[in-house]
């Protein structure tokens, strides 16, 4: 138990600590870490894709999405760092990538992206594996997170909802694609013949 729970705790700890970090750089170059975020249908912004995540307007906007971010993710964890790792860099840069794509135009920060990510792949892995555990930890996110379908809605100018939709739509992806090729993986070593 010791050597499954101690590597996830690490990472946890070390994702804290990696955008705390961040902040701490950003805030004392007066925020000019925040030009590195989406900027859509520009080629300096695609660069953004992959750093936006990490980077928050000021300590609110980090101290806000830090806690769903390392809870999210501990859930996602209960399976393997690996698939951890390839469902957050796809949510990252699917999600980045329909950002800068079809987003106003606008700086487009901040790890909320990544967390509608793992929000909507949480909750769509209990419907396409239906597997006791993933259908537990589901309806725990639906009903312990279920008010951050708000977030979907564009209610305020200042908060990137582009990120949370494109984050989401990419979750839910991740979750579909996964599950279609596990069965095929399955279906390919299952015996000729045997029931499928």
């Amino acid at each position: 138990m010791k050597t499954w729970l101690s590597p996830r705790i690490k990472l946890l700890i070390t994702l804290a600590g990696l955008l705390i970090a961040i902040q701490i750089v950003n805030s004392l170059s007066g925020y000019s870490l925040v030009s590195f975020g989406i900027q859509p249908r520009t080629t300096h912004g695609l660069m953004g894709i992959i750093f936006a995540p990490l980077i928050h307007g000021d300590w609110a906007h980090l101290l806000s999405n830090l806690p769903p971010l390392l809870i999210l993710s501990a859930l996602l964890l209960h399976d393997s760092i690996r698939k951890y790792a390839y469902a957050s860099a796809f949510i990252i840069v699917i999600g980045g990538a329909i950002v800068w794509l079809i987003g106003r135009n606008a700086l487009h920060i901040g790890a909320s992206g990544w967390i509608f990510g793992l929000w909507g792949l949480l909750i769509a892995q209990g419907f396409f594996r239906r597997k006791w555990l993933d259908i537990v930890i589901a309806l725990l996110v639906l009903f312990y997170f279920g008010a951050m379908a708000s977030g979907l809605l564009p209610v305020h100018q200042k908060i990137s909802t582009e990120s949370h939709i494109a984050g989401a739509i990419a979750g839910i992806a991740y979750a579909w694609i996964a599950n279609k090729k596990s069965k095929i993986a399955q279906s390919a070593n299952s015996p000729k013949g045997a029931p499928k």
